[in-house]
């Protein structure tokens, strides 16, 4: 496409002309994206943060904001309390993610609100204790 539009002749037809022609020698036959789908972040609006944001999915990172980490870090305490080998670990796991909670609800971070309190450590201990008998006695 080095040749100039020629003047007086519209400009949307003079470029799909080109394209035509260009079909019909073949140029788009073996091109290296045919038929794949286009990267995310392809869109038409500029962002000036795009390279961090093209970096942190390269690396599959993500950034939540302060509560919803929280939120999600105490579902994963919660889990692995009750996966926990003993009461004893299920217990102080409880207790390390509530202190976590605590901070966070008496000096709250910008963002949404964390709209959750503290696990009761004795709760979790009588569930992790309940799930024990229950898995062993399906065992057995």
């Amino acid at each position: 496409m080095t040749e100039r539009k020629p003047p007086g002749v519209p400009f949307e037809s003079w470029v799909d002309k080109q394209i035509r022609d260009a079909e019909r020698r073949g140029e788009f036959t073996h091109l290296s994206g045919a038929g794949k789908p286009l990267p995310p972040g392809t869109d038409t609006s500029y962002d000036e943060l795009w390279w961090i944001k093209q970096k942190m999915a390269r690396e599959g990172l993500s950034v939540l904001p302060p509560t919803l980490a929280l939120r999600k870090e105490a579902e994963d305490a919660l889990a692995a309390a009750y996966a926990a080998p003993s009461e004893r670990i299920a217990r102080k796991i409880v207790t390390d993610v509530n202190v976590k909670i605590r901070d966070m609800m008496f000096k709250p971070p910008p963002g949404p609100p964390l709209g959750m309190k503290p696990y009761d450590v004795d709760e979790v201990a009588r569930e992790w204790r309940e799930r024990r008998t229950a898995s062993a006695s399906a065992s057995a």
